[in-house]
């Protein structure tokens, strides 16, 4: 959790930016990316510098070239502004479009590539280089917390239906799967890649001897997280995010995940996790064809489905949020894709959030579907959530409503009853756990309840919880008709005395 003095710096650097004339919060974020790679660049030279210097032997690793000190923010951040900046556009930043900062086939120098150097001036640059300097950087929690915070100020939606998905969220969702060292986890729409580094950071906590096993250790740094993206923006913020939270090598790369072909991957994931764009623009011609194959759309929500499918293992689980027309819609595809969940695979849950839950990108309804992929069935009863709050306002603002320790899936102390009623997801989670206990024994009129997949299947393979969901009515007593004509007569006379009285006085 970031300290008040420690979000005021990352406000004031980002003030900065907006007055030094770089107003699009993107490019803000993508800047202060490639400062903060530089700078990482640097530290892991002067680690290497210092085992060397213990040992006693030459240096394992050189990232910078010998005798090119000057590309090192240790030395150019001393330096006049005007030679600063000259030192950062024409030599530092044409160091790393060379991927010479971690070797030619590292995630990161592959998406520095074709790096822009933006800011506009020395003083600014001179400025923002020094209060990121201030910023503390030494462990692993911070450098990830500093960086998740900056991304939540990236205000505006991309152009293809993205939206960052709201960190509580995302945590239930990891929370909910269960994510294990051996899995092999996988976000074809990954964005900043919130999903790889949640279940990174669940896995460090729930697993805390992974690291002390090489195999598992191997395979959580270089083998566990694969996302994919078709902005390079993105694909850099991501995996920025992902080495700030001490991720080495991720598998993070360009992919327009609906356009190509599968083979590579087909089958490769046991735990998917994704919020995929929604209304995003779609070549329907370059649409792979092994997704048309399964569902014949253009809608992107329902490709993505498909592609889910195909990504996974058998036995392999999805926890993935749909806008709400894809539970209830009643196109062929749309029929057809819900079918399969229900009679091929196994439909897990459907979790109902709260419609401003992605305020202020966007304000359609949408649902967490959680499945396992088995092509052999396996759809017994379905758990349904209606959740009615996340613990942040609904409107545009999205306030917490509650404490900082009592917000999220995993609050400080149990929730009182008033505190439940603005932060569901403690409850979610616990009920999740028992789906297939105590949960099937809840009437249809509670806030979860079980719904058996025969009564699914006769309602068309409707997924929406209002299908299923009861009203509580409250039994209201209902007087004679005669006895109610009786109580009108009564009144009608007094009505009429009444006006005969008032009568009376004006004469």
């Amino acid at each position: 959790m970031l300290t008040g003095e420690l979000r005021s710096q990352i406000d004031a650097i980002w003030n900065a930016f907006w007055t030094g004339g770089i107003s699009n919060p993107l490019e803000v974020i993508e800047q202060i990316t490639y400062l903060l790679f530089i700078r990482r660049l640097d530290e892991a030279q002067t680690l290497e510098e210092q085992k060397a210097a213990l040992l006693k032997r030459p240096l394992e690793r050189r990232v910078f070239p010998e005798g090119r000190d000057e590309l090192r923010w240790s030395r150019f951040k001393n330096t006049a502004p005007a030679e600063m900046h000259a030192t950062v556009a024409e030599q530092v930043f044409p160091f790393l479009r060379s991927g010479l900062g971690q070797g030619e086939g590292s995630t990161l120098a592959r998406h520095m590539k074709d790096a822009r150097f933006t800011i506009p001036t020395p003083a600014l640059l001179a400025k923002v280089v020094d209060m990121l300097d201030a910023v503390p950087m030494d462990d692993r929690d911070t450098k990830g917390d500093v960086y998740e915070y900056m991304l939540g100020k990236i205000a505006s939606a991309g152009q293809n239906g993205q939206f960052r998905t709201p960190r509580h969220v995302i945590r239930l969702m990891v929370e909910m799967t269960v994510p294990t060292p051996k899995d092999t986890i996988c976000d074809p729409a990954s964005g900043t890649c919130g999903f790889l580094v949640a279940a990174g950071e669940y896995l460090r906590e729930q697993h805390p001897k992974l690291f002390q096993d090489e195999r598992a250790r191997t395979h959580f740094h270089h083998g566990m997280f694969h996302g994919y993206d078709f902005d390079s923006t993105m694909l850099r913020i991501g995996s920025m995010n992902l080495a700030l939270h001490g991720v080495d090598e991720p598998d993070v790369r360009y992919k327009d995940s609906l356009a190509q072909d599968h083979a590579g991957d087909e089958e490769a994931y046991s735990l998917i996790l994704a919020n995929p764009p929604f209304a995003g623009s779609l070549d329907y011609e370059n649409t792979a064809k092994d997704l048309l194959a399964v569902v014949k759309t253009k809608k992107t929500e329902l490709l993505f489905l498909a592609l889910f499918l195909r990504l996974l293992k058998p036995g392999g689980r999805a926890a993935v949020i749909v806008p709400d027309g894809v539970l209830f819609g009643s196109s062929k595809a749309h029929k057809e894709l819900r079918r399969m969940l229900v009679e091929e695979q196994k439909l897990d849950g459907v979790v109902s959030l709260p419609s401003g839950a992605f305020k202020p990108y966007a304000g359609v309804s949408t649902a967490i579907l959680l499945f396992t992929k088995t092509n052999s069935g396996g759809t017994d009863h379905v758990w349904f959530y209606d959740m009615q709050a996340d613990g942040w306002s609904l409107d545009d603002k999205r306030q917490p409503l509650l404490d900082a320790e009592l917000l999220g899936p995993d609050p400080a102390r149990v929730l009182s009853e008033a505190e439940h009623a603005k932060n569901n997801l403690p409850d979610a989670l616990a009920r999740w756990a028992q789906r297939a206990g105590s949960e099937r024994e809840h009437s249809r009129t509670a806030q979860s309840f079980t719904v058996p997949k025969a009564d699914i299947e006769a309602q068309g393979y409707d997924l929406s919880i209002n299908r299923y969901k009861e009203v509580v009515h409250e039994a209201v007593e209902h007087e004679a008709p005669l006895v109610i004509l009786g109580r009108l007569k009564a009144l009608e006379s007094e009505i009429e005395a009444g006006m005969s009285e008032l009568e009376g006085m004006l004469r």
